[in-house]
């Protein structure tokens, strides 16, 4: 039986071995995306100052939702986290997807991103 502690294990796995590809600057930081049972949570990261950029997650109060875990959430925190982003003068990212597969509440969040102005 895989617990959800091996399953974290092996997603942090992944997203370290991701993670030695992509990096993010100044000019075009990471979009990192993180999903926990209940929210979702995405920043915009330049990895060269170590810096974060912009966030945007279903627990600020911007999100006014009955439910913090369902594609509906996952797109609305992608629609802010882009016009945060947007706001900023940043047009490209690059997508780091954390070790999540590319499915479900990540995919919305990126699709949703994608159509309110980031290009990755």
């Amino acid at each position: 039986m895989i617990t959800k502690a091996d399953k974290n294990a092996v997603r942090r796995k992944r997203h370290a071995r991701v993670r030695t590809k992509i990096s993010g600057t100044a000019a075009r930081p990471r979009l990192n995306v993180f999903r926990s049972n209940k929210h979702i949570y995405a920043q915009l990261i330049d990895d060269v100052n170590g810096v974060t950029l912009a966030s945007a997650s279903t627990i600020d109060k911007a999100i006014n939702l009955e439910s913090t875990c369902n594609l509906e959430a996952a797109q609305k925190v992608g629609e802010i986290v882009a016009k945060r982003a947007v706001e900023k003068g940043i047009s490209e990212v690059v997508f780091d997807r954390g070790g999540y597969l590319y499915h479900g509440r990540i995919k919305a969040l990126a699709e949703t991103a994608r159509e309110n102005g980031l290009q990755f």
